[in-house]
């Protein structure tokens, strides 16, 4: 795919010797991405409590939206009739959204946040939060779920899926794909990967149909998502799939995606590793996005391994809850220690809210419940996440990624590391 910017869609820049880590820039009808890089979430067209525009003076490349919650409020005909989703939100650059899957299939199984990943867990094909009932049934040919908001029952299908995101207008979509846990048995991962193969194919298909359908319309890019958890054959089978869809006879006979995302659940001891997989059995030609991951560990572990660009509400979440990042670690400014503490969360940072305010004013903002709090601290958030993916970018470049691996994350772990678990 050629997009409205000269030059090829995905073009790779300086890689990383030895590894499957390097840059290289997307092009879109809104402008380029510089990869690797970190693309903050808008899930509802809004980066919570931030402005568009000081996202953009943050440094983000790009925003990416959520089309579940779209679709169920205000509804993709209203962010189509708004100019598509960039102009809806007043956002000038190039725009991302999922494909709902994620959203339909961990809030239909009760997880509001996060899928259950506890691999030691006596696995099973039907997985539930624990005192929740279930809101979404999964079938071969889409899932059927209840709305989460007021009860609605409602039907995504790989076709009705890329339909909406059709009509949001995002720069970037994906294919319709089906979450699984690491509770789910061997047998449901290998079914859903078949399932999820199938979709990938109807959502092609589906894509390219609208698109001739609708010739004036911006050109977008799909990426096809790989599955599989935790399992080396399953997601080499699944990428590898994904990879040879248009290369037989069959209805998507000639079609190839964009790109690619690598989702799942995932234990983070293992991240490195399944990107690793992934990455060496996709086309080197085309961007891989990896979804739902911020932590700096993460960030490093999964450019190295050969993820292109990122995304992740971790940033403003934590940061609504008082968790504010800084150079020698997360910390929670409403600990009684920041109450006349008047330095600035963190000395390196350049944001607004580092060269005008400080953390005892945090402390004062959280303590007050003050609307304030949130917008401070997700600025920083976000510009410290965006800020360490540019460097990361530009130490590849400069021939230093592994010294700059090393002096960050040893201050901010201080000789600590975090494992747990993850779904993207």
């Amino acid at each position: 795919m050629t997009s409205d910017s000269s030059g090829p869609f995905f073009s790779v820049g300086t890689e990383l010797p030895g590894r499957l880590g390097r840059t290289g820039v997307i092009r879109t009808p809104h402008g380029e991405i510089h990869t690797p890089a970190f693309i903050p979430v808008g899930t509802q067209a809004t980066v919570k409590a931030v402005l568009p525009e000081t996202m953009k003076e943050l440094g983000a490349q790009a925003v990416l939206a959520n089309a579940y919650h779209l679709y169920l409020q205000p509804g993709p005909d209203i962010v189509a009739e708004a100019g598509g989703l960039g102009a809806f939100m007043n956002w000038p650059g190039p725009t991302f959204t999922d494909s709902g899957g994620f959203q339909v299939l961990s809030l239909g199984a009760g997880f509001r946040k996060v899928l259950a990943m506890d691999a030691n867990r006596v696995q099973a094909d039907d997985v539930i939060a624990e005192g929740k009932e279930r809101l979404a049934h999964v079938d071969d040919d889409g899932v059927t779920f209840r709305s989460h908001l007021d009860g609605s029952t409602h039907r995504f299908t790989p076709e009705k899926s890329i339909g909406i995101q059709r009509r949001l207008g995002a720069d970037i979509i994906f294919a319709f794909d089906e979450l699984t846990t690491l509770v789910n048995t061997r047998g449901y991962q290998e079914r859903s990967v078949r399932r999820t193969h199938e979709w990938a194919v109807r959502c092609l298909v589906e894509h390219h149909r609208l698109r001739a359908a609708h010739p004036e319309l911006p050109r977008q890019a799909l990426f096809g998502v790989v599955q599989g958890a935790q399992y080396e054959d399953l997601r080499r089978q699944a990428a590898r799939g994904l990879t040879e869809i248009g290369a037989g006879p069959g209805p998507a006979e000639g079609l190839g995606f964009d790109g690619y995302g690598i989702g799942g659940a995932l234990e983070k001891q293992n991240l490195a590793t399944i990107v690793g997989w992934v990455s060496s059995e996709l086309p080197p030609d085309k961007p891989r996005h990896l979804l739902g991951i911020s932590e700096p560990d993460d960030l490093f572990a999964a450019v190295a391994a050969g993820a292109d660009t990122f995304d992740c509400v971790s940033p403003s979440r934590v940061a609504r809850n008082a968790a504010v990042y800084s150079s020698t670690g997360r910390f929670n400014v409403t600990n009684a220690r920041f109450r006349r503490d008047f330095n600035p969360i963190d000395d390196g940072c350049d944001c607004y809210t580092c060269a005008h305010y400080t953390r005892a004013y945090l402390h004062h903002l959280f303590k007050a419940r003050e609307l304030l709090s949130a917008t401070l601290a997700t600025i920083h958030n976000q510009r410290f996440i965006i800020r360490l993916v540019d460097r990361i970018r530009e130490s590849i470049v400069a021939g230093e990624f592994d010294e700059l691996r090393e002096h960050t994350l040893g201050r901010y772990y201080g000789g600590r590391r975090r494992y747990g678990t993850m779904a993207t």
